[in-house]
């Protein structure tokens, strides 16, 4: 109960974040999707500019584009390979151009693509999955390591333990399994599963080393309790890779 306690800020903002999402997720509609993966982009843009240290204050028109044309064109999964080319013929005919200013280009811009992409590909159900395999591991490693959890899983993420991590991707593994039949068979939804949440788990790594490098705690302060957008949507961010790329291989 004291777990419960200390959480309760937490839990108020990830009830009223799974409310939106279930709304949007109810709704059904590609262009509604667009538009809310669109601001969670955006916000998560301007987050990731200041992690990475960007000086430039000028890219988010160029991150709204970005986004408008994966509206339009039917592989959005790819319009960050594009970029990167664009951005490198750039850096070649400007030696002033940095490549720290486009690593924001790269993340969030590539999970969150991939989420659409994945979207028009497999439709909500998948997102479903890939909400319920993330959104288990984290619950699973918080609780667990906060109950039971005494042996420190890395240097860049002290609070994070292995007993914490084993629990949460165990969890996420067989209850993912059983979300993951209606679009594949059992043992291939284990195995999927199973990648998602490990590969969350270091999708939140990376977060981590990108605040502590920042000198920061949190991404930002818009969600109480969770700190910044990317503090909340860093495990998707790798998840929906992983399980997209999957996903068209195995099935």
């Amino acid at each position: 109960m004291s777990i419960l306690r200390d959480s309760r800020e937490r839990i108020v903002t990830g009830l009223a974040l799974l409310a939106v999402v279930l709304i949007v997720g109810l709704i059904d509609n590609f262009f509604v999707m667009w538009l809310f993966l669109g601001a969670v982009y955006l916000l998560a843009f301007k987050e990731a500019v200041v992690l990475f240290g960007v000086e430039k204050d000028n890219l988010l028109p160029f991150a709204a584009l970005l986004w408008l044309i994966a509206a339009f064109y039917p592989y959005g999964d790819d319009l960050f390979v594009l970029a990167g080319v664009g951005y490198a013929s750039a850096v070649a005919y400007d030696k002033n151009l940095k490549w720290v200013d486009f690593l924001p280009f790269i993340y969030p811009t590539a999970g969150l693509l991939f989420i659409l992409t994945m979207y028009e590909e497999y439709g909500i159900l998948s997102l479903v999955w890939l909400l319920g395999v993330v959104a288990l591991t984290d619950i699973g490693a918080y609780f667990v390591g906060k109950s039971i959890g005494k042996t420190k899983f890395c240097e860049t993420s002290p609070n994070k333990t292995l007993e914490g991590v084993i629990g949460g991707v165990a969890l996420a593994t067989v209850v993912g399994a059983f979300l993951g039949v209606f679009a594949v068979d059992f043992w291939i939804a284990l195995v999927i599963s199973f990648m998602v949440a490990l590969s969350s788990i270091f999708g939140d790594l990376f977060e981590s080393s990108l605040k502590r490098r920042a000198g920061v705690k949190d991404s930002g302060d818009l969600l109480p309790g969770h700190g910044g957008i990317l503090d909340r949507i860093d495990g998707y961010l790798f998840g929906a890779i992983v399980m997209l790329v999957l996903l068209r291989g195995l099935v």
